[in-house]
C-alpha cells in the first residue's frame, strides 16, 4: 500500500441499516441463514481459546467444493473485500492503471487508489470488449453490483484468455454468483476470484470469504495472506455454511421467483426496472426524485439504497429481494412515494 495514498482516500458509501424497526432493502444480504449456524457459532467459543489451524484445511475443502477447484488454490480471507484487497495489492503498484467497471462496487476504485494506482473506468457491460494490455489489472463483477447482470460465461472465458495473452491478471468478484447456476471462474489461469459468505448465507458480520487463484497468482496471495486471518468462529460457521447445498438451492429458487414477481410489481408502479440475475433490482425512479423515494420509504419504515452514489447513475435506487411478505410491503411503499 502507498503510505501517501492511505491518508487521502475517502471511505465510500454502502447500504444497510442497523435500525431494528426498519425493513432493510438497502443491503443485498440473504434474510435467511443456514440452519444450525447459530449453534456452530456458539460451539466455537471454547475452541477460540486457542489459535485456529494453519492452514485451515476444512474451510478450504468446503470452499473448493463450492466453486469446483483444488483446495490448495483457496486463500481464506476475512470477507470478500479482503480477498479483493489481497488481489489488488499483490498485482498493482503506484502509477499503474487498473481497468475498473462502472457503475459497480465503489471499493474497487478505492483499493486501487490505496496502492497509489489509478482506476480507468469503463462501462460494466463493455469490460469484455476492452483491451487489457494497457493495464496492470482488470476488475470485473459478475453479477454486477448494482445492475445485477451476469457476464456471459463464454465471453468471460474468452476475455480471460486475452488477459493471459496480454500478461494482465483478471480479478473477478463473484460475491453474488452463488445466486445463479453459472460456473465459477475459480481455477482459471491468470484469474483471481473473490468470494464472500456475506451475501448468499446472510452473515455479513462473520467476515468470512476467500480468494482462488493458481500458479504465480496463488503464490502471491498465499504469501501475502496474514496468518490466522480468520478466527475459529468464522472458520467453523463458514465451513458449516459452505456445506449447505440444500440451503443454496432453496435460496436460488426463492430469489428467482420473488425477483420476477417484484420486478413486475415495481414496473407496474411506474419504475423502470433493470433486468437482474442477482438478489437485488436497480430502479430508475422516473418522474420521482431519488431523495424523495429514499426519504419517503424511510418515513414508512423501509430502507432502500440511494444508487446515485454509484459512478454514472443519477436517477436510481437499488432494492434487495427479500421474503414474499416483505417484498409486498416494499411495493406498497414505493408505489406511494
Amino acid at each position: 500500500m502507498d503510505p501517501e495514498a492511505a491518508t487521502g482516500v475517502d471511505r465510500v458509501p454502502h447500504g444497510s441499516s442497523d435500525d431494528p424497526d426498519v425493513l432493510d432493502f438497502s443491503a443485498n444480504t440473504n434474510p435467511a441463514v443456514p440452519e444450525g449456524a447459530r449453534e456452530v457459532y456458539a460451539d466455537a467459543f471454547d475452541a477460540a481459546r486457542t489459535y485456529p489451524a494453519e492452514p485451515p484445511d476444512a474451510y478450504r475443502d468446503a470452499a473448493a467444493a463450492v466453486v469446483g477447484c483444488d483446495a490448495a488454490d483457496v486463500v481464506p480471507t476475512p470477507g470478500g473485500l479482503a480477498a479483493i484487497r489481497l488481489g489488488i495489492e499483490t498485482t498493482v503498484t503506484a502509477g499503474d492503471s487498473v481497468l475498473v467497471p462502472k457503475p459497480s462496487f465503489a471499493e474497487y476504485a478505492r483499493e486501487v487508489r490505496l496502492q497509489g494506482a489509478e482506476p480507468t473506468f469503463v462501462a460494466h457491460d463493455a469490460v469484455l470488449d476492452a483491451d487489457p494490455s494497457a493495464h496492470a489489472l482488470v476488475v470485473l463483477c459478475t453479477p454486477n453490483n448494482p445492475t445485477g447482470d451476469c457476464a456471459d460465461p463464454e465471453r468471460l472465458r474468452a476475455f480471460a484468455a486475452r488477459c493471459r495473452a496480454a500478461g494482465t491478471p483478471l480479478l473477478v468478484d463473484e460475491a453474488f454468483l452463488g445466486y445463479t447456476d453459472t460456473p465459477s471462474l475459480a481455477g482459471t489461469e491468470g484469474v483471481m476470484v473473490a468470494r464472500s459468505l456475506t451475501k448468499l448465507y446472510g452473515l455479513p458480520g462473520i467476515r468470512a470469504g476467500y480468494a482462488v487463484a493458481v500458479g504465480d497468482l496463488r503464490e502471491r496471495l498465499l504469501g501475502a495472506r496474514r496468518t490466522w486471518n480468520l478466527g475459529r468462529p468464522a472458520l467453523a460457521v463458514g465451513t458449516h455454511c459452505l456445506d449447505r447445498t440444500d440451503f443454496v438451492a432453496e435460496t436460488r429458487r426463492r430469489v428467482a421467483a420473488e425477483r420476477e414477481r417484484l420486478r413486475d410489481a415495481l414496473d407496474a408502479a411506474g419504475y423502470d426496472v433493470h433486468p437482474s440475475d442477482a438478489p437485488f433490482l436497480l430502479l430508475d425512479v422516473g418522474d420521482r426524485t431519488v431523495d424523495a423515494v429514499v426519504a419517503g420509504a424511510r418515513e414508512r419504515g423501509v430502507a432502500v439504497r440511494d444508487a446515485t452514489t454509484f459512478r454514472g447513475l443519477d436517477a436510481h435506487v437499488r432494492v434487495a429481494v427479500r421474503r414474499p411478505a416483505e417484498n409486498d410491503r416494499l411495493v406498497e411503499v414505493l408505489a406511494d412515494v
